[in-house]
């Protein structure tokens, strides 16, 4: 398949250390960058197609990603390690400090990536599979096939078969067979690490809302009523008590790295109230929120 990416990009403060290297395959182009931006550097990115990402060195106190331009400066998420970024999903980006990174990122044609899933599960389950985001801190093994890939970027010595199928591992291993997971969930009763990364990389996403529990089952594929009983013996909580947990980090998150209030982080993060985030803060840390941001001032 003769594939050519495309994909819009403003940047602002990076700049190429050197020329890329890149390969084109049947139905993926990969490209490896070697880079650098300084503080306060930005950008942004849409592709038509969906992409893969991966950085060979931890940017995640350096890079800030948002899926809305307004929302870095609310103290959004860290760039992970690994990333899977949907068709048609803008991704913004900016940096707190300035920073050296290389990563490789392969554009997919999406009836590519439908090849790769539906032998497996089916062309209904692979559409949902390639319609979610995933984000990896940690991607383990896949970062050693990512490495492999590089080096088939600038070697005309092997047949682009052996990229390919490298490219054909990564993605399966980062978006994983949610069917093949919802087996073992089902065998053995609980969630996978997987599927709990793709749910809280997917609950990141959502900016903190509120989600149902058909929502997060949908998310690891599994049916609500049984992912309500496994995941509450992988997490020894409920959704909605995961849900709070997450939103406490994320205000701790904003109260150490923005001026915001704590109106305001209350209402950016779907609380009812100033009264409500308080309440549940406390619950979980043992201080209000005014307490522990002034620990953290004091601390620095």
């Amino acid at each position: 398949m003769t594939y050519l990416h495309s994909m819009q990009s403003e940047i602002e403060g990076i700049r190429a250390l050197m020329p890329p290297r890149w390969r084109s395959l049947d139905g993926v182009v990969g490209v490896h960058w070697e880079a650098e931006g300084h503080a306060g550097a930005n950008g942004y990115y849409l592709s038509p197609d969906p992409r893969i990402v991966f950085f060979f060195n931890d940017v995640s106190s350096q890079i800030r990603v948002a899926d809305r331009a307004e929302e870095l400066d609310r103290g959004e998420r860290g760039m992970a390690r690994a990333i899977y970024v949907p068709a048609g999903m803008p991704m913004w980006t900016k940096f707190s400090s300035r920073h050296r990174f290389s990563h490789l990122d392969l554009h997919l044609h999406q009836e590519r990536l439908m090849r790769y899933f539906t032998p497996a599960v089916g062309s209904s389950a692979a559409r949902a599979i390639i319609r979610q985001p995933v984000e990896l801190q940690d991607p383990g093994p896949l970062a050693s096939l990512a490495t492999l890939v590089v080096d088939e970027l600038s070697t005309d010595g092997r047949h682009p078969a052996f990229a390919e199928n490298l490219v054909g591992s990564i993605i399966t291993g980062l978006l994983d067979l949610r069917v093949s997971e919802g087996r073992t969930a089902a065998h053995a009763g609980h969630l996978t690490k997987a599927q709990l990364n793709r749910l809280s990389g997917y609950f990141a996403n959502c900016g903190g809302r509120r989600l149902s529990v058909r929502e997060m089952a949908d998310v690891v594929g599994l049916s609500e009523s049984w992912f309500a009983t496994v995941f509450r013996q992988t997490t020894e909580m409920t959704p909605l008590q995961w849900q709070l947990s997450r939103r406490i980090d994320m205000a701790r998150q904003m109260l150490s790295e923005t001026e915001m209030s704590i109106a305001g982080i209350s209402a950016q993060l779907g609380f009812s109230d100033q009264a409500h985030l308080t309440k549940v803060f406390r619950s979980i840390t043992g201080e209000t929120p005014a307490v522990w941001r002034r620990k953290q001032q004091h601390s620095i």
